[in-house]
């Protein structure tokens, strides 16, 4: 069991970990930037260190600067919350030839999962439903245009590297997908370190459905049923339920088995959520 480990996030994931570390008897190390020097999680935590800047990219993106903190407070392992530095194998890696544990994924799965376009090119592979869009390598502006007119509108740009709501915009007409994408970008460089997109039909009447799975590593998944997150503002859930509101049993197993597939498809390991797009017609 781990005596000390360092959180590299912020807000209500940190203070989460943090209390739950406390439970477990483990004391905690906090990260923050100017701006959050105040903060709840900065006060959940027995320890803080200061990071740089206000923004992410001058401090919670900062992974060497994270590394050296845990090291410096004798930290044993880090725990990235969501978001930020979650989905990035560079610092997966840099935590183990640290000396460090990274609470989460293996590097190759997040390598594998981390970038949106990636994990649709694998999950098109293990048969896996997705929404019809463009996640090619290839991010010339004008082939984006073609792609988002050969989809047709509405379509929805999002960040490659992104989560959390950000780096995302819906288009309606082809004049405006220019804008609407430079604007992605730079949202998406500022929040994430990249500013590769991927483009999706968009769905207008939709129901967002996540699976829970769990991996081991001994080549065993399950799922643990589904949570509906419809309820979203500027693409960031507000209320989960579970289970999901009139969910058929059949569509149920369809989509936990189809997550589970998709989990073994990158050797997942832990705790982790597959997310659906579910359009309605009449109901489910």
């Amino acid at each position: 069991m781990f005596k000390k480990i360092l959180i590299a996030n912020r807000g209500e994931i940190a203070c989460r970990v943090a209390a739950t570390a406390r439970r477990m008897a483990i004391r905690t190390v906090a990260v923050y930037s100017d701006a959050d020097a105040h903060a709840n999680h900065v006060r959940a935590c027995d320890e803080s260190v200061h990071l740089g800047g206000s923004a992410p990219k001058d401090s919670y993106l900062r992974w060497e600067k994270i590394i050296e903190a845990a090291r410096a407070t004798g930290a044993e392992a880090i725990h990235p919350g969501y978001g930020f530095l979650s989905e990035n194998e560079d610092f997966a890696r840099a935590c183990a030839e640290a000396g460090l544990v990274f609470i989460g994924p293996p590097a190759e799965a997040i390598l594998a999962m981390g970038l949106k376009a990636e994990s649709k090119r694998l999950m098109e592979q293990a048969g896996v439903p997705l929404v019809p869009g463009y996640h090619g390598a290839d991010q010339d502006p004008a082939l984006l245009q073609r792609e988002a007119d050969r989809i047709g509108y509405p379509v929805l740009i999002k960040a490659s590297a992104g989560g959390g709501g950000k780096g995302m915009r819906i288009v309606e007409k082809s004049a405006d997908f220019a804008a609407a994408l430079a604007s992605c970008q730079r949202e998406a460089i500022n929040s994430f370190g990249s500013d590769a997109v991927l483009i999706e039909k968009y769905v207008q009447r939709p129901r967002h459905i996540e699976i829970q799975v769990f991996g081991d590593t001994q080549g065993n998944y399950v799922y643990l049923f589904e949570r509906d997150c419809s309820v979203q503002r500027r693409h960031q859930k507000v209320l989960e339920e579970a289970p999901a509101p009139g969910m058929p049993e059949a569509m149920r197993r369809q989509m936990g088995e189809a997550a589970v597939n998709a989990a073994r498809a990158v050797n997942y390991v832990g705790a982790g959520t597959v997310e659906f797009i579910v359009e309605q017609t009449g109901g489910y």
